[in-house]
This record gives structure tokens, C-alpha cells and sequence, in this order.
């Protein structure tokens, strides 16, 4: 097994890790924080199999803005900060954070002039366009269909928690 394979299977099972310990959790945050190393760990894996812009993709968008955002709505809808839960068993975090770092070390000291030599893809921004609308039109349909919904759903959720004078309290006489 070479150096590439070794790294690609370790980084797989990192993945599958975060991915299953981001599932696991019952705390919101740890969760997310998870989410995140499965991230890094597939823009590594992208990085590796020689696409250094869907790496760099992955880690501004997936496990930068996105994720950010998604740990700031799990902190505003929190009610007390002792609801946080900051005590939390450390080991499979700090497992998960050293075999991630010895990882990039390996990807980063390897060797340049190695006997895999990866073929050069270029894709432009309309050919790419063009594939995945004639390709895969019916995908691209179904996750915007997602998105929509999901924006209604938290617009929904705004609007519950919001009385009828924007203040967050019932002004009705009933109480309801």
C-alpha cells in the first residue's frame, strides 16, 4: 500500500467518525464541532485526490459560513448560557484532532516526486454549468426544492416565537 492509499483510508475513517460521533451527540455544539472535522477531513481527502479548489471550497464554504451559521442559530435559540453544556468527554475530540494533524503532516511532507502522478482536469465555469444542468438537472431541482423549504421552515420558526407586536410575548387577552 503507498503513502497515498494509507492517507486516504485514515482520512476516510476520520469521516466516518466525526460523521458518526456529529450524529451521536446530544448537544447541539459538539455536534456541529464533529461536523466540522468531517469537513476538513473531506476537504483533505479532495486536497489528496488532487482537487485543491473543491478543497478550498469545502473548507470556506462547508465548514466556514455555513457551519458558522448553523453554531450561531443553535446559540441564539439557546436560553441561558448554562444550557451550553461546556463539560464534555475530550478523548475522542482530541484523538480525532491528532490523527487529523498527523495526517496534513503527511500530506504536506510527501514526497513531490512520487510515482502517482494524477491527471490535470480543467473544467470552465460554463462547461461545468452545462454538465450539471443537462446531467443532472433533476438533482440540482430537488436542492433548491430543499433549500426553499427550509428557509420556510425557519421563517416559520422566527414567526412562531414572535408575538403579534414583535416582542416575543403573547398579546393576546386569552393567553394563547
Amino acid at each position: 500500500m503507498t503513502v497515498h492509499g494509507a492517507i486516504f483510508y485514515l482520512l476516510s475513517g476520520v469521516i466516518l467518525f466525526a460523521t458518526a460521533a456529529a450524529v451521536t451527540r446530544r448537544h447541539p455544539i459538539h455536534a456541529v464541532l464533529y461536523l466540522i472535522a468531517a469537513f476538513s477531513a473531506t476537504a483533505a481527502l479532495f486536497f489528496l485526490l488532487g482537487a485543491p479548489l473543491v478543497a478550498a471550497f469545502v473548507v470556506i464554504l462547508y465548514a466556514g459560513a455555513i457551519m458558522v451559521l448553523v453554531l450561531f442559530v443553535i446559540m441564539l435559540f439557546r436560553q441561558s448560557p448554562g444550557d451550553l453544556g461546556l463539560t464534555f468527554d475530550r478523548t475522542p475530540a482530541a484523538l480525532l484532532g491528532a490523527v487529523f494533524l498527523a495526517l496534513a503532516a503527511a500530506m504536506v511532507s510527501k514526497d513531490p516526486g512520487g510515482r502517482i502522478v494524477l491527471q490535470e482536469a480543467v473544467a470552465r465555469p460554463p462547461e461545468l454549468g452545462r454538465f450539471l444542468f443537462n446531467r443532472y438537472w433533476l438533482a440540482v431541482e430537488i436542492v433548491s426544492i430543499l433549500l426553499l423549504v427550509a428557509l420556510v421552515a425557519v421563517l416559520q420558526l422566527a414567526k412562531k416565537g414572535e408575538g403579534a407586536d414583535g416582542t416575543g410575548e403573547n398579546t393576546r387577552e386569552d393567553g394563547q
